[in-house]
């Protein structure tokens, strides 16, 4: 009789259990339902229903003043919700969108090169062989006309006798017409002008009517030897390369950029160039090329920047900052903190309607002074949180238990 007792009691504190439960349920289902419906108020026309505002105003049909109506929205499931206390605690702050202007700056490192459209070379023109070298290192700093070396060269010192000759037989032959002898002068002059010899020289020829053993080879190019392909004792071949000089009145800037960066540089960037090696001086220059190709290791390309070289300060090798400012145009922006970016794309929070926001996918540009570009996602006026975004998104995440760009198209 007692079992039975006990039993019954038992039976009847389960049943009161579970209906606790139902209720508390029922109670949570009820104040989830109430949470995902949003009051709103908007100002419309008693005459023209369809005329429908956000702000007080008039009816641009009958002019009459627009009466405000309270409307219930139902939440979509990206919108999230919050209390103002939460609001107060979060410190989330909202503003209004609007075009403005505004220019980015990038700071790149670069290193000083030649520039290689200023590399010259110089060959030699007859065979022979390097009795003597004037100049015999690198990095020395060749002057144009400077005497580079003394040839030895049997084709030239006979070519040089047949000059002679035919000078001494213009003289002896004067009043000969049968023989064209300036003809002769001239054609013997052409072939050692050909061969390197040049107009003081055969002037000098002239005078002295010696042909001596050494020819003198004067460059006709000025700069740093860069290539020094010549030692004394060499015999050389007609067209063999002698050195190679790089005149340094201009100079490269080359910078590696990553190929997102690219987009960020536009045509008539103000590019500063500035050097360690000289504290508190600017180098205005310009982007002259652009690598097209992409290397796909490590995502990087060449830029390349020319400078010009006043008093040969600059010097291959040298580092460099480069400090590219864009010019400032119209454009939709926003505090960069107010972006959420991650390996899906970035994101803001706009505010829909009061203590209701919504995440939205957008497109972001340029960066300067703690702004960032919007270039696309976002309409001039719309009311965009920035400050707390990120609090939203873990609150997102904590209520609806997915991120909200899950649901975005990329």
């Amino acid at each position: 009789m007692i079992m039975k007792y006990l039993a019954s009691i038992l039976f009847l504190i389960l049943m009161s259990c579970g209906q606790r439960k139902k209720d508390r349920e029922a109670d949570h289902s009820q104040h989830e339902a109430a949470s995902s419906v949003v009051e709103e108020t908007i100002y419309t026309c008693p005459m023209h229903p369809q005329v429908q505002q956000k702000q007080p105003g008039t009816c641009p049909i009958c002019q009459m003043e627009l009466t405000p109506k309270v409307i219930t929205k139902q939440l979509g499931a990206d919108a999230l919700q919050l209390t103002a206390q939460q609001m107060r605690l979060g410190n989330i702050q909202t503003d209004t969108i609007h075009s403005g202007m505004l220019g980015s700056q990038m700071i790149l490192t670069g290193t000083l090169t030649s520039d290689l459209n200023q590399v010259s070379s110089m060959s030699i023109r007859v065979m022979g062989r390097v009795d003597r070298l004037y100049f015999k290192t690198t990095s020395t700093y060749l002057p144009k006309g400077a005497r580079l070396l003394d040839l030895y060269s049997e084709e030239l010192n006979s070519a040089k006798q047949e000059y002679l000759l035919a000078l001494e037989r213009k003289n002896t032959f004067r009043n000969e017409t049968i023989i064209n002898f300036d003809q002769l002068v001239s054609s013997a002059a052409d072939k050692l002008r050909l061969w390197g010899v040049s107009d003081a020289q055969l002037r000098e020829l002239a005078r002295t009517r010696k042909v001596e053993r050494l020819s003198p080879v004067y460059s006709t190019v000025g700069g740093y030897i860069s290539a020094l392909n010549v030692k004394e004792g060499d015999y050389l071949m007609e067209g063999a390369s002698l050195l190679e000089v790089t005149n340094l009145s201009r100079v490269w800037v080359e910078v590696q950029l990553f190929a997102a960066q690219l987009r960020k540089i536009q045509p008539k960037a103000i590019v500063e160039v500035r050097l360690p090696d000289f504290p508190g001086r600017a180098f205005k220059g310009s982007f002259t090329f652009m690598n097209p190709e992409v290397n796909p290791a490590t995502r990087v390309t060449l830029g390349r920047i020319e400078l010009p070289n006043q008093g040969g300060l600059l010097r291959p090798g040298m580092p460099a900052t480069v400090i590219v400012q864009n010019p400032a145009h119209r454009m939709l922006y926003l505090p960069v903190d107010a972006v959420i970016r991650d390996g899906k794309g970035a994101s803001v929070w706009i505010q829909t309607a009061p203590a209701v926001f919504q995440s939205r996918m957008v497109t972001t540009g340029m960066e300067a002074d703690d702004q960032i570009e919007i270039s696309s996602g976002l309409r001039d006026g719309d009311v965009v949180v920035v400050k707390g975004a990120y609090l939203l998104n873990s609150e997102f995440i904590f209520k609806k238990g997915s991120n909200p760009m899950s649901g975005h198209k990329m």
